[in-house]
């Protein structure tokens, strides 16, 4: 069953300054620029940024974690691996920030027992597309 066109549904995020520290101590960065706000605009941010893989973060707040992912998209989780992250930023996003986001499968393809699903998501910060990842999932065919 082709998946290509399914949309999710993920509710708006307010990034908070302890979920970006929280997610900096659990990836093991201790740059200050995500736990001090004077470190932050001493390197010209105007708040403390979030590290580059945040938008996972909002992503499973927001209602698109791997329960959902994997329920909607109706796969084994016993099969599925992470293939591919990426993360194309267009603007900086800081704490007080309020991210709305929409996902949708843009891709998807079989192959030699294996189902390839490509999900984007685009970010925004009011009308302004700020950030777009794209993640790509494979699931194993026993």
């Amino acid at each position: 069953m082709d998946r290509t066109g399914l949309t999710f549904s993920i509710e708006s995020f307010t990034v908070e300054r302890s979920k970006i520290k929280e997610f900096a101590l659990a990836i093991g960065d201790d740059n200050p620029i995500y736990y001090d706000i004077e470190a932050a605009k001493k390197e010209g941010f105007r708040d403390i940024p979030i590290p580059p893989t945040f938008p996972t973060v909002i992503e499973m707040w927001g209602g698109l974690d791997f329960e959902t992912i994997i329920q909607e998209l109706d796969l084994n989780p016993l099969m599925v691996l992470h293939g591919e992250q990426e993360y194309e930023y267009f603007s900086d996003i800081y704490a007080g920030d309020t991210i709305s986001c929409y996902a949708k499968v843009t891709s998807h393809v079989e192959k030699k027992r294996m189902d390839l699903i490509t999900i984007e998501s685009v970010y925004k910060r009011e009308e302004e597309v700020i950030l777009i990842s794209r993640s790509n999932i494979i699931e194993r065919k026993g």
